[in-house]
Formats: C-alpha cells, structure tokens, sequence
C-alpha cells in the first residue's frame, strides 16, 4: 500500500538527477511515483538516460495525486507550452498539495500563473523569470513556502528529497487525523 501517488513531469531533455534522485528517495518512502510526459513512449535525459513514462499527464487525474514535481533541464522549457500540464500544476497546488520544482522546473510554475506572492528559488539562471513573475527569490538549498517545494540545482538534490518527503508526510498525516 502507497502513501499516495506522486507524478513526476518529463519531457525532452530532463535533467537526469532532477527526475530520478528524487523519484528514487519518494519510493523509499514508500510514495508511488508516476513518470508522465506530453505524448512520447520515453525522453532522453539531458546526460543521455533515457526515462520511459507509465503515460501522458492527462492519465493521472489531478484529484488522484498526492503532488507533483517539475524538475529542471531544458524540458520545462516545452512542458509550459502544454495546457494538460499546466491544468495539473494549478490544480494540486489549489488543492494544497505538494508541486516540487527544482533548476529550471519553475519555467512550469511560471507559465501556470502559479508563482506571484511565493517565495521559491531556482537555477539562478532563471532568477529573473521567477522575480518578474511575481515571485520572492531566494539562494537557498531548499525553500518551502506550505505546499510549494523548491530547489537550486542537482547538489542540493538531499536537500530538496527530505523537504518533499517531509510535506507529503505531513499532508498524509493532516488528511488523516
């Protein structure tokens, strides 16, 4: 039995860390971790891994999802272009469920209307994008404002693992108490 079903976005050139580090530590804690993308069978990390997907993010309704989490590369870069995406990161975040987001992963955010008023770091690379979005930038490891997760780069993947399964923990627990 899960502690509930965490989808994780993919697309062309994911950044191979960003996807499996963290799917990796949210099945060891005992999260199920779906891959889903916006059509392909598999994408090709930006380091050559390839990652085949369980289906697009359209098979796993927003209403079923303990979260879900954009990580970097350069595919959030076509990730915001999809509408079922950006329906999906809307809807569990106003939900109150976890959206993680790592490097470049807020590109998702963004193009979601989801950032203005939040506090979230990134990739200093897309520092500008996430400030003139709305949002309070920080240069921090890991950076949690109540269901939103975010993360700098793969070095601070440890950090950014325990702060995701430290919310979902805590929602599990509010849900069921």
């Amino acid at each position: 039995m899960s502690n509930g079903r965490v989808l994780m976005l993919v697309g062309p050139e994911y950044e191979d860390l960003e996807v499996w580090y963290p799917k990796l530590r949210l099945e060891e804690a005992d999260y199920e971790v779906v891959l889903a993308g916006m059509g392909e069978a598999k994408y090709m990390g930006k380091w050559g891994y390839p990652c085949p997907v369980d289906g697009t993010v359209a098979d796993f309704p927003a209403d079923s999802l303990a979260g879900i989490i954009a990580p970097g590369g350069w595919a959030p870069d076509k990730l915001r272009r999809d509408p079922a995406i950006l329906a999906h990161v809307r809807a569990v975040l106003a939900a109150g469920r976890l959206v993680g987001t790592i490097c470049h992963g807020p590109w998702v955010l963004i193009s979601a209307g989801i950032v203005r008023g939040r506090k979230l770091t990134s990739t200093v690379g897309i520092r500008d994008d996430v400030v003139n979005a709305g949002a309070e930038w920080h240069d921090v490891p890991v950076l949690v404002d109540g269901n939103l997760v975010s993360s700098r780069v793969p070095k601070d993947l440890p950090a950014f693992g325990k702060a995701l399964v430290d919310v979902l923990d805590a929602q599990r627990r509010s849900t069921h108490s």
